[in-house]
């Protein structure tokens, strides 16, 4: 069996492209849950990146946590990565990991010139413990206690699951902490819903995923809506046309309504909600059940699963179908193309609008190996500009005396800029925070320790402002 490598971090904001982590965790363990090895590191921020307060006060971590921590940002992924490299061919698994954690990682890993899709290469997959767990409660409902929201819906965060299953927390949003407590329910799960763990296990790789649903004539899988998880029984239709994804067929209607009508018509009918094709993003660990699942649910109950699958050959059998689809789905993906394309594109945020090249990559070992002086001279070499602007980011922040006096003082500029603007910026600024922090001491005006905190945030804040007023 492979290894699972349960990971998690803590970041200074929610914000993956512009964020930073501040603290990371990761745990490796075999089959049987047993630990092989771990990593744990904190680091400081890095100049020019500004903390959100709420998510400070949410990991507990004070100014004074980060100015007396010796480890700078760089230097902490670098030896992150160094354990990484050294647990490959496992499955990277984490809470909330693939919409958050993996996306923090992805992009940290680009910025500081790493190959940025460690997950998904090298022997990896990867999977999420939070899409797990909800399907669990779904498909076997006694197999994890969980509290009930005011809303009538069971919670699933991590902090309200571990207690109340038992499993020790003390110190919830502190990267080990959380890592921990997700080997514990993963453990729990395994044992209490073992055919959904089997059956998470299979999709974690995103060309297998995609083989399990073109191949299966029906199969079940959910969605999350409103707080709840919802079955659907499903059969392949066809493939995005632009993004790749598999285009399912709701199969609670019944297909012959869609076969004869116009394309016009059809249009207007995949439109309506509840929506007849279903998006499967099965780069993002969905969790595939068989359909006899999906049965034990009213709406596909009174249906039946002989129903349900000759609804389901009908539609394989029917290519027309699958083709009038297909040019729906194409005609709306470049409408969205030609919307999304005039919008501006910083950097930081262009991680999946171009891929970077093999001959730069190759240049990033490089790079990181070079001795500070000499790494000025390795990003000229990088012919994607983004890159050699990460570098230069990296310089600044780790050897400023190894950058020409005009770069340095034209990446200075460039980030004092960004801090100080009073627009609304993509980005967290100061003003922002400023305004954050007042608003915050108005909702925890009875709570003496977060205002606390709050001042010190306050003047940890002041004394960035001073540092970058200067170049402005």
């Amino acid at each position: 069996m492979t290894n699972l490598v349960f990971y998690d971090f803590e970041t200074c904001s929610s914000n993956v492209s512009y964020g930073q982590i501040i603290q990371a965790a990761a745990v490796l363990v075999n089959d049987n849950f047993q630990e092989l090895d771990r990593y744990e590191g904190r680091c400081k921020l890095s100049p020019g990146i500004i903390p959100e307060a709420m998510a400070l006060i949410v990991n507990k971590t004070t100014p004074k946590i980060l100015k007396e921590t010796n480890l700078s940002h760089y230097k902490m992924i670098r030896q992150m990565m160094e354990k990484f490299n050294q647990w490959k061919n496992s499955i990277f698994i984490g809470y909330n990991s693939i919409n958050f954690d993996e996306e923090f990682l992805r992009r940290t890993l680009f910025k500081n010139l790493d190959y940025p899709y460690l997950t998904v290469t090298n022997g990896n997959e990867r999977a999420d413990l939070f899409s797990l767990t909800r399907a669990a409660y779904l498909y076997y409902p006694g197999c994890i206690k969980t509290e009930i929201s005011d809303k009538n819906n069971p919670v699933f965060k991590l902090d309200k699951l571990a207690p109340i299953n038992g499993i020790q927390h003390n110190d919830a949003h502190s990267a080990i902490s959380d890592v921990l407590a997700t080997v514990e329910i993963a453990k729990l799960l395994s044992k209490s819903a073992p055919n959904v763990w089997k059956a998470s296990l299979m999709t974690t790789n995103k060309d297998k995923t995609l083989k399990i649903i073109k191949n299966e004539l029906t199969f079940c899988t959910d969605f999350f809506y409103y707080g709840k998880s919802i079955p659907f029984v499903l059969t392949y239709v066809c493939e995005h046309p632009q993004w790749g994804y598999p285009m399912c067929f709701d199969l609670k209607s019944d297909p012959k309504n869609y076969f004869s009508l116009s394309l016009k018509d059809l249009r207007k009918e995949l439109k309506k909600t509840p929506k007849v094709i279903r998006t499967i993003k099965h780069k993002k660990h969905p969790i595939i059940m068989n359909a006899s699942y999906g049965i034990n649910f009213d709406v596909y109950k009174k249906i039946g699963l002989e129903e349900l699958c000759q609804r389901a050959k009908l539609i394989k059998e029917n290519k027309e179908f699958s083709k009038k689809v297909s040019e729906i789905l194409n005609e709306e993906a470049m409408e969205k193309h030609d919307f999304d394309s005039q919008e501006e594109v910083y950097a930081e945020e262009s991680i999946y609008k171009k891929f970077t090249t093999k001959e730069d990559n190759a240049i990033m070992p490089i790079f990181h190996k070079a001795e500070w002086e000499e790494k000025f001279l390795v990003l000229q070499k990088f012919k994607d500009e983004r890159l050699r602007y990460f570098g230069k980011k990296i310089l600044y922040e780790e050897s400023p005396e190894s950058l020409p006096k005009d770069e340095y003082r034209s990446m200075h500029k460039e980030i004092s800029a960004r801090v100080l603007s009073t627009n609304k910026e993509k980005w967290n600024t100061i003003p922002r925070t400023y305004a954050e922090i007042d608003a915050l001491r108005n909702k925890f005006k009875d709570d003496k320790e977060k205002l606390e905190l709050l001042d010190q945030i306050n003047l940890y804040i002041e004394e960035i402002e001073k540092v970058y007023q200067k170049a402005s």
